[in-house]
């Protein structure tokens, strides 16, 4: 399994105004390895996750390729997507699971109806088993389920169609630190069985935690890929290494200033006014090659 995306844009069309959600995105994942892509919230990692998945609004307009092997999800028609796609090769683990589970049935029943629309043979009780459930677990509503439980319920859910890549869009949103490190962990886990994983977080920690590679976003653009060990080492684009400089464990320093509207971004590089680097020469747009900027 491979999924490569090239030149994946999307705009959403409002009454006089023009959202460059993502902007020309590039990068590659294929079978046994983890993809973190990161960076603030705003820009633009969940609506890439959606645009893979076709579901987006109506007033979104998508162009470019990504690539699932030989199909390509960005035109394939809706019945495809629905009937071959998702639940099927890709798997999605949404933000704030609790939030997106049915508050009126068990956990078994969702799991139930999940394998009987994929057209799967498991029980519940076994797919569950494979996200570190057990049976008496099932018998709960969502309102009856911690953190940590939701969490793997939704992972349950993701599997259940044996999906060789899953999409997890911030799963350590709103956990606390051991729960943070219990689903990195099974995470890391589905990868190292030889799925592809694609992690959307701006917790940096827990992408160390799990990433054989990292995606950095930034005003809905790609700034910078690299292996995820080269990166911690030492980032090359002026914004990851602002992202580093932030966590508590490092300089603890905020990057100064605010990231742009996506209705108004600058011309060329959208980081200049934050960027202690910048030159004329960032009044133009860097290519992506690896990473985006002059000053690399």
């Amino acid at each position: 399994m491979k999924l490569r995306v090239d030149g994946l844009s999307v705009r959403f069309h409002l009454p006089g105004a023009e959202v460059h959600a993502v902007t020309d995105a590039r990068f590659e994942l294929r079978e046994g390895r983890c993809l973190a892509l990161v960076g603030e919230s705003g820009c633009g990692k969940s609506v890439m996750a959606h645009a893979l998945l076709g579901l987006l609004p109506g007033n979104a307009t998508v162009t470019g390729h990504a690539w699932l092997d030989s199909l390509d999800l960005v035109n394939a028609p809706e019945k495809v997507l629905a009937r071959q796609i998702r639940g099927r090769r890709i798997g999605l683990i949404p933000q704030s699971p609790a939030a997106h589970l049915t508050p009126v049935r068990t956990a078994r029943a969702q799991l139930a109806e999940t394998l009987r629309e994929l057209g799967r043979d498991e029980t519940p009780e076994s797919v569950a088993a494979r996200a570190g459930l057990r049976p008496a677990d099932l018998a709960r509503y969502p309102h009856q389920l911690s953190g940590g439980m939701a969490q793997r319920v939704a992972n349950a859910l993701a599997l259940a169609g044996d999906p060789p890549l899953i999409i997890a869009d911030e799963p350590t949103s709103g956990l606390d630190r051991p729960l943070v490190d219990a689903t990195m962990a099974e995470l890391r886990r589905l990868c190292d069985e030889g799925r592809a994983v694609l992690i959307i977080t701006h917790d940096l920690r827990a992408a160390e935690q799990v990433a054989d590679d990292l995606a950095v976003m930034y005003a809905g653009r790609v700034v910078e890929l690299a292996q995820a060990d080269n990166f911690f080492a030492g980032p090359r684009h002026p914004y990851s290494r602002g992202l580093l400089d932030a966590l508590p464990s490092r300089a603890f320093a905020p990057i100064p200033g605010q990231p742009p509207e996506l209705t108004r971004l600058p011309g060329g590089c959208a980081f200049q006014p934050r960027c202690h680097l910048a030159t004329s020469l960032c009044q133009e747009q860097p290519p992506l090659n690896e990473v985006a900027c002059h000053h690399a």
